[in-house]
């Protein structure tokens, strides 16, 4: 899934990335299909059946607040509140797709900007991440990245504001059973 890109118009770029996302996704054995949450704005019983079925969703980067947007405008968040909790269903992602599993988007908002508008999108800035973690996740941190600079004002931010954090260098990553922590294991 791709709507945290949904901000950005460079067509051909999007294009080639979706194609490389694919192309690693198959190259390890899955079987993806791309998902674009604006056709199920207003729509969360379609998206639901959509998703029987699927045992894996994998969320891209972007902007963190438009991917909220879609979330919530497509019914994604509660269908995943939901679908977290089988055994058989796995949450990947990674920069903003990882962001929006925290507590909440305060001090992303430092390397994101949260009222990043792209058409058919509510207009309403939503703060509250989804709790999958009870931390925020930094992505991009110190590393190789267009945001780093950004990404060290939202360290910053969160130390000064005393807000549990985890920052991950490109390449880390973090797994999380959502299942063992709801049962404090």
């Amino acid at each position: 899934m791709r709507n945290a890109l949904d901000v950005y118009r460079d067509t051909e770029r999007l294009k080639k990335g979706l194609e490389r996302e694919i192309t690693d996704l198959s190259a390890i054995g899955l079987f993806p299909e791309s998902l674009d949450l604006r056709h199920f704005f207003q729509k969360a019983g379609e998206l639901e059946k959509h998703l029987q079925g699927f045992g894996y969703i994998w969320v891209t980067g972007g902007n963190t607040f438009v991917l909220r947007r879609a979330f919530a405008e497509s019914g994604l968040d509660l269908i995943l509140q939901r679908k977290l909790r089988e055994d058989d269903f796995v949450y990947s992602g990674y920069s903003a797709g990882a962001c929006v599993v925290t507590p909440t988007l305060e001090g992303i908002h430092l390397a994101d900007d949260p009222a990043a508008m792209p058409l058919g999108y509510s207009p309403e800035v939503i703060w509250k991440g989804l709790s999958f973690v009870p931390y925020c996740i930094v992505p991009h941190y110190r590393s190789d990245h267009s945001e780093s600079a950004l990404i060290e004002k939202s360290v910053e931010y969160f130390i000064g504001n005393k807000i549990p954090f985890v920052a991950l260098h490109d390449g880390e990553s973090l797994i999380v059973d959502v299942k063992c922590r709801e049962q404090g294991t």
